[in-house]
């Protein structure tokens, strides 16, 4: 089977507490074993991972610098993300290629740096909401209004941040080198973040401050790769409806007619369970004999075969 797995951030940084660069690589090479045992089973594996803690650090550390020496340089966001996907693809090829030779499976992983393309009239540009970076004052946030053409907005008493549109994939320009090496029997780590964010202006691809999910984008690249499967991984082994009330249940299979239900009596929380139950909708609505799984990372093989996991099916 081709498989694309969007690795949420339990995949990444465990323990909230702790984001140093160690801990991250600690985390990969617990996640490798569960990607490495999808490959040995015999999967063409393409992953897609998220960036919020580590792209949230860096852009920290560049807002803090600058706040220090106003002649250190406040780096687009764009280039924020591009970074991010390094840091994160460098801990992830590393840590499975090393899970993949313990058990002398002779495989090449790449990361890509992917820029993906939105429309820069998307309605999320409209009214940005997504809070990206540090703190300000009222004075601080207007001055960054207007030097840098920042949109900020008070945030629940703690001061002033910046917010960037979250606009949805139409497009990876990377697209063909990713297929060429997937079809190579590359492991491609891709999109990731969500991808970099750009719009085309004539014969230029420009780079926008805008956060995309990373669960459209792995939709979005699962398309474009003919994927047979969707495999969403977060932190719950099945997705459930009335959360966290009595009558609490778990969704081992459900249709996309029951899909629409669950979505219209708002069952599914906005920026963190409704994301992916529509990324998966989405892509079994893009042809015949298309699955879309949302499973737990430990458990994933398990979705694979009905043990584990909700599968989202036409």
């Amino acid at each position: 089977m081709k498989i694309v797995l969007a690795l949420g951030g339990n995949a990444l940084q465990s323990d909230p507490k702790d984001k140093s660069a160690e801990s991250q690589l600690k985390t990969c090479k617990e996640t490798a074993k569960s990607v490495v045992k999808l490959i040995e089973a015999g999967h063409q594996v393409s992953i897609v991972h998220g960036n919020g803690p580590q792209v949230g650090q860096i852009l920290a550390s560049i807002e803090a610098a600058y706040q220090a020496d106003h002649n250190n340089t406040l780096f687009p966001f764009d280039v924020v993300g591009a970074f991010s996907q390094g840091y994160i693809g460098y801990h992830l090829q590393n840590a499975i290629l090393e899970e993949l030779n313990k058990k002398n499976i002779k495989k090449s992983v790449e990361t890509v740096v992917t820029q993906v393309v939105v429309d820069k009239n998307d309605k999320g540009f409209q009214n940005p909401t997504k809070p990206i970076g540090s703190f300000y004052t009222k004075e601080e946030a207007e001055k960054l209004e207007k030097d840098k053409g920042y949109v900020m907005k008070e945030d629940a008493g703690r001061g002033y941040r910046r917010v960037v549109a979250s606009p949805k994939p139409i497009d990876i320009v990377e697209k063909e080198a990713i297929k060429t090496m997937v079809n190579d029997g590359f492991v491609v780590i891709a999109c990731g973040g969500g991808g970099i964010p750009v719009v085309r202006e004539c014969d230029e691809l420009v780079g926008v401050p805008a956060v995309i999910d990373k669960d459209f984008a792995a939709e979005k690249l699962a398309e474009i790769l003919d994927a047979d499967i969707l495999l969403i991984l977060t932190a719950v082994d099945r997705v459930c409806v009335n959360y966290n009330k009595p009558n609490q249940k778990e969704l081992v299979e459900i249709n996309l007619e029951e899909v629409d239900k669950y979505i219209e009596e708002g069952q599914f929380a906005p920026g963190s369970m409704l994301p992916k139950v529509e990324a998966c909708k989405k892509f079994t609505e893009s042809g015949e004999n298309k699955t879309a799984i949302i499973a737990s990372l430990k458990r994933a093989n398990d979705a694979l075969v009905g043990e584990s996991g909700t599968k989202i099916v036409r």
